[in-house]
Parts: C-alpha cells; structure tokens; sequence
C-alpha cells in the first residue's frame, strides 16, 4: 500500500519537472512562480530518468510531480 503524498512510479510514467521560485509582491504577499523545465519518467527499478528543456538559474527548488495536460487555450 502506497503511503499518503507518494507517487506510484510505474515504469515509463510521465512527470512533470519544475523549477519553483518565491518571491514577494510589491504588496509584501509571498507567492510562488512554477516553471516547467522539463519532463521525468519511471523506470522499471523505481529510479527516474530525468529530461530537461531549460536549466533553472539561481535561487529555487527543483520540484517532480504527476504531468497534468494544460487546457487548451479556447
């Protein structure tokens, strides 16, 4: 039984790789800007093969979770 906020890593599954940055408004609110930089996939081991379109630059955290298609712009 998988434990609660895991993610089941099952061979050739996607997952979306992010570079996530906090920043402050002008206002003083904390807020988060995500980036897509790229795409991970399970392997059969349970390692994760990892591929990046942009490198992330200077402060942030590199965050892996389940791909979600964005909506199509109407």
């Amino acid at each position: 039984m998988a434990k609660k906020n895991t993610v089941d890593l099952g061979a050739h599954e996607r997952l979306g790789v992010y570079s996530v940055r906090n920043f402050n408004t002008k206002e003083g609110e904390e807020k988060s800007k995500w980036t897509q930089i790229g795409t991970a996939f399970g392997c059969k081991d349970g390692s994760l093969n990892v591929v990046l379109d942009h490198l992330p630059v200077g402060e942030g955290t590199i965050n892996i979770r389940p791909f979600r298609e964005r909506a199509a712009a109407e």
